[in-house]
């Protein structure tokens, strides 16, 4: 482990998820938040890896321009089945859409994370990949969770957190919390690798 490295003065989260948000609050460290204004479109004949772990490190890169001594954390998550980019569908129609496509299969959802020491410029990066599969679904229960959860922000349209739950058939990841968004596991040896301490 390298302890060599001087410790930035602050957390920074760059996310404007809420459950990012929490996921960090966690680890009971003082942090603040700041969304930075990235285009998430992927880049054509991008995996789903790369597009994530790209988005991740263009995320800290922009936040660090404006923060010059700050550890800070971003991540971004891109769902796929095969070679199907599943995106943040930011409507009903096209979540029902991916619903209905993704009903009975299985699903790879890649949360990618990285922290960035803008001091000192030290980058740490990983990558989590999570197999979720999903139960079939009528039409009609796939109308009933988009009703009640609105889940138009999320990779894949499902939240695992909330009522998406009830979607799934079975999980198989190292980390559940980066199914959520933030690989926290791996998050602590970063931060232990930066000489931040959580216990």
């Amino acid at each position: 482990m390298n302890r060599s490295i001087i410790t930035a003065s602050k957390i920074i989260l760059g996310s404007s998820s809420q459950y990012r948000r929490e996921l960090l609050s966690r680890l009971k460290l003082p942090f603040e938040v700041v969304s930075p204004e990235v285009d998430e479109n992927p880049l054509p004949f991008e995996t789903p890896e790369v597009t994530a772990m790209r988005l991740t490190k263009k995320k800290a890169s922009v936040i660090a321009q404006s923060y010059p001594d700050a550890l800070i954390i971003a991540a971004d998550q891109v769902a796929a089945m095969g070679n199907i980019h599943l995106g943040k569908p930011l409507s009903h129609a096209k979540a029902k859409i991916q619903l209905s496509m993704m009903q009975g299969k299985e699903v790879n959802f890649y949360t990618a994370l990285c922290l960035l020491n803008s001091r000192t410029n030290h980058l740490q990066e990983h990558i989590t990949r999570y197999i979720v599969k999903f139960r079939l679904l009528s039409d009609q229960q796939i109308e009933n969770y988009l009703t009640k959860e609105q889940p138009y922000h999320c990779a894949g349209s499902a939240k695992a957190e909330g009522l998406g739950i009830a979607l799934i058939e079975k999980m198989t990841g190292d980390d559940p919390n980066a199914l959520i968004g933030l690989p926290l596991i791996a998050l602590v040896d970063m931060l232990l690798n930066e000489n931040v301490e959580v216990l």
